[in-house]
Protein backbone atom coordinates (compact mmCIF):
# COMPACT_ATOMS: atom_id res chain seq x y z
CA UNK A 1 0.00 0.00 0.00
CA UNK A 2 1.56 3.47 -1.03
CA UNK A 3 2.66 5.87 1.89
CA UNK A 4 0.00 8.43 0.78
CA UNK A 5 -2.93 6.00 1.16
CA UNK A 6 -1.51 4.64 4.77
CA UNK A 7 -1.52 8.51 6.15
CA UNK A 8 -4.76 9.32 4.47
CA UNK A 9 -6.85 6.16 5.98
CA UNK A 10 -5.03 6.55 9.14
CA UNK A 11 -5.61 10.76 9.63
CA UNK A 12 -9.79 9.52 8.62
CA UNK A 13 -9.17 6.74 10.85
CA UNK A 14 -7.99 8.82 13.98
CA UNK A 15 -10.79 11.46 12.64
CA UNK A 16 -13.72 8.83 13.28
CA UNK A 17 -11.74 7.34 16.48
CA UNK A 18 -10.87 10.27 18.50
CA UNK A 19 -13.89 10.52 20.75
CA UNK A 20 -13.88 6.90 21.37
CA UNK A 21 -9.96 7.34 21.89
CA UNK A 22 -10.42 9.95 24.36
CA UNK A 23 -13.41 7.98 26.29
CA UNK A 24 -11.17 4.70 26.53
CA UNK A 25 -8.21 6.67 27.57
CA UNK A 26 -10.03 8.45 30.43
CA UNK A 27 -11.87 4.93 31.44
CA UNK A 28 -7.95 3.19 31.68
CA UNK A 29 -6.65 6.29 33.67
CA UNK A 30 -9.75 5.83 36.20
CA UNK A 31 -9.65 2.03 36.59
CA UNK A 32 -6.07 2.13 36.99
CA UNK A 33 -2.98 3.98 38.10
CA UNK A 34 -0.50 4.94 35.34
CA UNK A 35 -0.63 6.33 31.74
CA UNK A 36 -3.38 5.46 29.23
CA UNK A 37 -1.38 4.80 26.72
CA UNK A 38 2.48 2.25 27.00
CA UNK A 39 4.92 2.72 24.21
CA UNK A 40 6.82 -0.71 23.90
CA UNK A 41 9.71 -1.21 21.98
CA UNK A 42 9.27 -2.49 18.79
CA UNK A 43 11.08 -4.09 16.16
CA UNK A 44 10.13 -2.06 12.59
CA UNK A 45 12.01 -2.17 9.53
CA UNK A 46 15.58 -2.71 9.07
CA UNK A 47 15.66 -4.64 12.76
CA UNK A 48 15.24 -0.93 13.53
CA UNK A 49 13.87 -0.33 17.12
CA UNK A 50 10.74 2.19 17.53
CA UNK A 51 8.67 3.13 20.47
CA UNK A 52 4.77 1.53 19.14
CA UNK A 53 1.99 3.13 21.45
CA UNK A 54 -1.20 1.18 22.34
CA UNK A 55 -3.94 1.54 24.92
CA UNK A 56 -2.33 -0.23 28.50
CA UNK A 57 -3.83 -2.99 29.11
CA UNK A 58 -1.90 -4.17 31.58
CA UNK A 59 -0.76 -2.94 35.09
CA UNK A 60 1.85 -0.45 34.72
CA UNK A 61 4.44 -2.73 36.16
CA UNK A 62 4.65 -5.89 34.04
CA UNK A 63 7.55 -7.02 32.40
CA UNK A 64 8.15 -6.22 28.89
CA UNK A 65 7.18 -9.41 27.84
CA UNK A 66 5.34 -11.01 24.69
CA UNK A 67 1.81 -12.07 26.52
CA UNK A 68 2.44 -15.65 25.63
CA UNK A 69 5.82 -15.50 27.73
CA UNK A 70 4.21 -14.51 30.85
CA UNK A 71 3.33 -16.71 33.77
CA UNK A 72 -0.55 -16.41 34.25
CA UNK A 73 -0.88 -12.82 32.34
CA UNK A 74 -4.31 -13.10 33.06
CA UNK A 75 -3.02 -11.73 36.30
CA UNK A 76 -1.60 -9.21 34.68
CA UNK A 77 -4.38 -7.90 32.55
CA UNK A 78 -6.08 -5.15 33.86
CA UNK A 79 -10.20 -5.16 34.60
CA UNK A 80 -10.89 -2.86 31.45
CA UNK A 81 -7.47 -4.26 29.66
CA UNK A 82 -9.32 -7.74 29.05
CA UNK A 83 -11.84 -6.07 27.32
CA UNK A 84 -9.67 -3.45 25.15
CA UNK A 85 -7.86 -6.95 24.17
CA UNK A 86 -10.33 -9.13 23.17
CA UNK A 87 -12.06 -6.07 20.70
CA UNK A 88 -8.73 -5.09 19.43
CA UNK A 89 -9.11 -1.60 20.63
CA UNK A 90 -6.16 -1.35 22.29
CA UNK A 91 -4.21 -1.11 18.74
CA UNK A 92 -5.93 2.29 18.00
CA UNK A 93 -2.80 4.23 19.03
CA UNK A 94 -1.15 2.52 16.33
CA UNK A 95 -2.62 4.80 13.75
CA UNK A 96 -0.09 7.35 15.03
CA UNK A 97 2.67 5.14 14.31
CA UNK A 98 1.46 4.96 10.71
CA UNK A 99 1.03 8.61 10.20
CA UNK A 100 4.59 9.31 10.97
CA UNK A 101 6.27 6.26 8.96
CA UNK A 102 6.72 3.70 12.09
CA UNK A 103 4.37 1.63 10.80
CA UNK A 104 2.06 0.40 7.97
CA UNK A 105 -1.62 -0.58 7.79
CA UNK A 106 -1.14 -3.71 6.99
CA UNK A 107 2.65 -6.07 7.52
CA UNK A 108 4.07 -7.96 9.88
CA UNK A 109 2.89 -7.52 13.66
CA UNK A 110 6.08 -5.75 15.04
CA UNK A 111 8.24 -7.92 17.22
CA UNK A 112 9.09 -6.76 20.87
CA UNK A 113 12.24 -6.04 20.85
CA UNK A 114 13.34 -9.13 23.20
CA UNK A 115 11.92 -11.51 20.92
CA UNK A 116 15.35 -12.81 19.22
CA UNK A 117 14.03 -15.55 18.19
CA UNK A 118 11.18 -13.72 16.03
CA UNK A 119 13.57 -11.47 14.62
CA UNK A 120 16.36 -14.08 13.78
CA UNK A 121 13.91 -16.06 11.48
CA UNK A 122 12.64 -13.07 10.09
CA UNK A 123 15.55 -11.83 9.22
CA UNK A 124 16.71 -14.93 7.50
CA UNK A 125 13.88 -14.81 5.40
CA UNK A 126 14.47 -11.31 4.64
CA UNK A 127 11.10 -10.09 6.40
CA UNK A 128 12.72 -7.34 8.21
CA UNK A 129 12.73 -5.71 5.03
CA UNK A 130 9.06 -4.69 5.40
CA UNK A 131 7.75 -2.18 7.65
CA UNK A 132 5.59 -3.65 10.55
CA UNK A 133 1.45 -3.28 10.69
CA UNK A 134 -1.23 -2.41 12.50
CA UNK A 135 -2.46 -6.41 10.99
CA UNK A 136 -1.29 -8.52 8.71
CA UNK A 137 -1.33 -12.01 7.20
CA UNK A 138 -0.40 -13.83 9.85
CA UNK A 139 -2.44 -11.79 12.22
CA UNK A 140 -6.05 -12.61 10.21
CA UNK A 141 -4.36 -16.61 9.64
CA UNK A 142 -4.58 -17.31 13.28
CA UNK A 143 -3.71 -14.27 15.51
CA UNK A 144 -2.41 -15.60 19.01
CA UNK A 145 -3.28 -19.46 18.24
CA UNK A 146 -0.49 -19.94 15.50
CA UNK A 147 3.00 -21.07 16.34
CA UNK A 148 5.92 -18.48 15.64
CA UNK A 149 7.24 -20.32 12.25
CA UNK A 150 3.67 -20.36 10.99
CA UNK A 151 3.42 -17.06 11.45
CA UNK A 152 6.92 -16.82 9.89
CA UNK A 153 5.58 -18.56 6.93
CA UNK A 154 2.68 -16.43 6.88
CA UNK A 155 5.01 -13.52 6.69
CA UNK A 156 6.96 -14.74 4.28
CA UNK A 157 4.17 -14.96 1.60
CA UNK A 158 2.93 -11.79 2.64
CA UNK A 159 6.39 -10.87 1.05
CA UNK A 160 6.18 -12.25 -2.43
CA UNK A 161 2.47 -11.45 -2.46
CA UNK A 162 1.95 -8.01 -1.42
CA UNK A 163 0.26 -5.73 -3.71
CA UNK A 164 -2.60 -2.91 -3.22
CA UNK A 165 -5.47 -5.53 -3.84
CA UNK A 166 -3.83 -8.03 -1.50
CA UNK A 167 -3.70 -5.12 1.50
CA UNK A 168 -6.84 -3.96 1.00
CA UNK A 169 -7.97 -7.81 1.33
CA UNK A 170 -6.11 -7.81 4.83
CA UNK A 171 -8.04 -4.90 6.01
CA UNK A 172 -11.34 -6.35 4.99
CA UNK A 173 -10.95 -9.65 6.52
CA UNK A 174 -9.08 -8.06 9.78
CA UNK A 175 -12.34 -5.89 10.33
CA UNK A 176 -14.41 -9.35 9.94
CA UNK A 177 -12.18 -10.78 12.17
CA UNK A 178 -12.81 -8.16 15.04
CA UNK A 179 -16.15 -7.71 14.50
CA UNK A 180 -16.71 -11.50 14.64
CA UNK A 181 -13.60 -11.63 17.64
CA UNK A 182 -12.35 -14.32 15.64
CA UNK A 183 -8.78 -15.60 16.76
CA UNK A 184 -8.27 -13.30 19.87
CA UNK A 185 -7.10 -15.55 23.17
CA UNK A 186 -5.85 -12.47 25.20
Amino acid sequence: MPRLLNILLAIVGLIILIIPMLLIGLIIKITSPGPAIHRSKRVGINNNIFLMPKFRTMWANTPQLATHLLQDSENYLTSFGSFLRKNSLDELPQLWSVLIGDMNLVGPRPALFNQHDLIEIRTKYRIHTLKPGITGWAQINGRDEISMETKVKFDQEYLEKRSLLFDIKILFITVNKILRKENITH
